[in-house]
């Protein structure tokens, strides 16, 4: 047997593995997004293919869900539109009444504690 007969088996090999293995991981990924859309209920905060950040309000229907997106404003999306369930990080949604200064004093203005970065210049050559 010489080279040339073997080349082609080969090749065949080569190329049907990672078509094979690509294949199978879209697969898996497709099965994940039906179990998270058919998994999804009222309260759940998701996040849309558009990156909107919603919370589910109601998710009766097969093919749409409603989200709210602000306080009483609902709308009604496909739930392909969905992309993903958000975990809320109560640290970040926490809002920041008071921020002091250690080094400021009391007398002098919030302007003058203000630094300000150099701009940057871009496309600059040295």
């Amino acid at each position: 047997m010489d080279l040339s007969s073997l080349m082609f088996p080969l090749l065949l090999v080569l190329l049907a593995v990672p078509l094979f293995l690509s294949a199978r991981k879209q697969k898996r990924a497709v099965a994940e997004q039906q179990a998270l859309l058919t998994s999804l209920e009222p309260g759940d905060r998701v996040m849309t293919t558009s990156g909107l950040f919603a919370t589910v309000a109601d998710a009766s229907d097969d093919s749409t869900i409603d989200l709210e997106i602000a306080d009483g404003v609902v709308t009604t999306w496909l739930r392909q539109a969905i992309r993903e369930k958000v975990v809320a990080d109560t640290e970040s949604d926490a809002v920041v009444d008071d921020v002091t200064d250690v080094d400021a004093t009391a007398d002098e203005p919030a302007a003058d504690r203000v630094t300000v970065a150099e701009p940057v210049e871009h496309n600059t050559k040295k």
